[in-house]
């Protein structure tokens, strides 16, 4: 018996994969079809019988978002906390006493897992990368939420802290790391045995100097042993960049080069600070190519730099060295529409009137090449055969009106608020703007209850006894 068919009859918009121009072109008037959680007709008049057929009429069709970049276990539960706040005397790094006091423990991470999770699904991600510490419950929540997902459990041969605030400080593990490297193999190899056909994984060495080179090496080849993506945080702070020119004398991109860790199946978050940027002297300029003859990937996630007054420079400079970016959102809000407005404004701001970045890059970024990072032709597209990722955004919204380029008006105005209806692998996950698979109202709930929970802890765990008050002040203060 064959899969039932639904039809998006006759949408106004559709942003379709033109697999001869090699990018994505608008339609109109277009119907798509999809079954069995593939995409069987895009374009045009489709003449068949379907088990559902939809409206179009006020419709903007587009390919599932992938966010490359994320971490839901504590994304959402930071909230209201680190907006405004880093440490001054680490160039504004977030490695301050409210990291090292404010730690989710398990019950915490689902609850914000939880809630980020349906978050995304509701502003049209449909494939995430989940870059967290491994945690129990955490393939089984992936695979609830109908989210198409790529777990990357961290692990790393040494955690950070600061007693100065001056400078990072590592404290490594007596096994360094290889506990953690085991547990997460282990994790993956869960995902991808997981019976829903939407978990893989990604092998994912937490930062570049957490981990020992060995760490590194290792990481590398379970990559090509199993025909994973590889990730590392790289080149991500100047603190970071100081540390490993002082440890290395190479930067930070150089360094992972040279350990046999760069290739087209390597993702790095964030690849800012490299020796291209201006803020940084150093003596050679080479990392840009390192990247693009390698054809590593870079994580853009914008937003999370520009809180701390750091940016990218500029995001054209590396598309056009051959660099190929992909976009995350790595913070909160987890709106990658919001992520791609920001990714292009920042790219003219640091590249000033030289513009080089625009819409259809960014978008770009965000589906086709993402899914080519993670090796899956089948996925960001809106095309026969590729997998039904599907989101509709209704252009009755006033923020898409009035309508002359809805991709424009999606990224720069409206944003997740216009996002109705999203299907992952064929099967409905958000219907009028609600989430199907997660409960919002009550995951909320929990997620301040467990933000409370924690923020009431802070005392016990700060050396110095400070309150959650002390460290992170309110917005304002409060009135009598």
């Amino acid at each position: 018996m064959s899969a039932p068919v639904t039809c998006i009859r006759r949408a106004a918009w559709v942003v379709a994969w033109d697999a001869a121009r090699g990018s994505h072109v608008y339609l109109r008037d277009a119907d798509i079809a999809f079954a069995g959680g593939a995409i069987i007709h895009v374009g045009g008049h489709w003449d068949g019988v379907a088990a559902r057929d939809i409206d179009g009429a006020a419709l903007f069709v587009i390919p599932g978002l992938i966010n490359i970049h994320c971490h839901p276990a504590q994304s959402p539960i930071f909230r209201g906390f680190v907006e405004e706040f880093g440490n001054p005397r680490l160039f504004y790094s977030s490695r301050h006493r409210f990291r090292q006091a404010f730690i989710p423990d398990t019950e915490a991470q689902l609850a914000s897992a939880r809630f980020g999770l349906a978050e995304l699904l509701a502003g049209g991600v449909t494939t995430a990368v989940d870059l967290s510490h491994a945690y129990p419950g955490w393939i089984e929540l992936l695979a609830e939420s109908g989210i198409r997902a790529v777990a990357a459990p961290m692990f790393r041969s040494a955690a950070w802290f600061t007693e100065t605030g001056q400078e990072t400080q590592y404290e490594w593990a007596p096994d360094l790391g290889e506990a953690a490297f085991a547990e997460a193999a282990a994790v993956m190899e869960a995902a991808e045995r997981h019976p829903s056909g939407r978990l893989s994984a990604m092998v994912s060495p937490a930062q570049v100097d957490t981990c020992t080179p060995e760490l590194l090496q290792r990481s590398a080849a379970l990559a090509r042993d199993t025909g994973r993506p590889l990730h590392t945080h790289a080149a991500q702070s100047y603190a970071e960049f100081a540390g490993m020119t002082r440890r290395h004398d190479m930067t930070p991109i150089a360094w992972l080069h040279r350990l046999g860790f760069l290739g087209p199946r390597t993702i790095l978050g964030h690849a800012v600070f490299t020796d291209e940027h201006p803020w940084l002297v150093w003596p050679r300029r080479d990392d840009l190519r390192l990247l693009a003859e390698s054809g590593t990937a870079v994580a853009h996630c914008p937003t999370v730099f520009l809180r701390d007054g750091t940016l990218l420079h500029d995001l054209g400079t590396y598309l056009e060295a051959g660099i190929r970016i992909a976009i995350g959102t790595d913070t909160h809000p987890q709106s990658l529409l919001e992520e791609m407005r920001t990714a292009e404004l920042l790219a003219r701001a640091a590249a000033g009137t030289r513009h080089r970045c625009d819409t259809a890059r960014v978008f770009h970024a965000a589906t086709i090449a993402a899914a080519e990072v993670l090796g899956r032709a089948d996925l960001g597209r809106l095309a026969v055969g590729a997998r039904a990722d599907i989101v509709c955004c209704t252009l009755d919204h006033p923020a898409m009106q009035p309508l002359r380029d809805p991709l424009r008006n999606l990224i720069h105005v409206a944003a997740e608020r216009v996002v109705r209806d999203v299907w992952v692998d064929g099967r409905q996950v958000v219907a009028d703007g609600r989430v199907l698979t997660i409960d919002q109202a009550a995951a909320a709930r929990a997620l301040q209850g467990e933000q409370d929970r924690l923020a009431a802890a802070v005392a016990q765990r700060d050396p110095e006894r400070a309150s959650i008050e002390d460290l992170m002040p309110l917005a304002l203060a409060l009135g009598a």
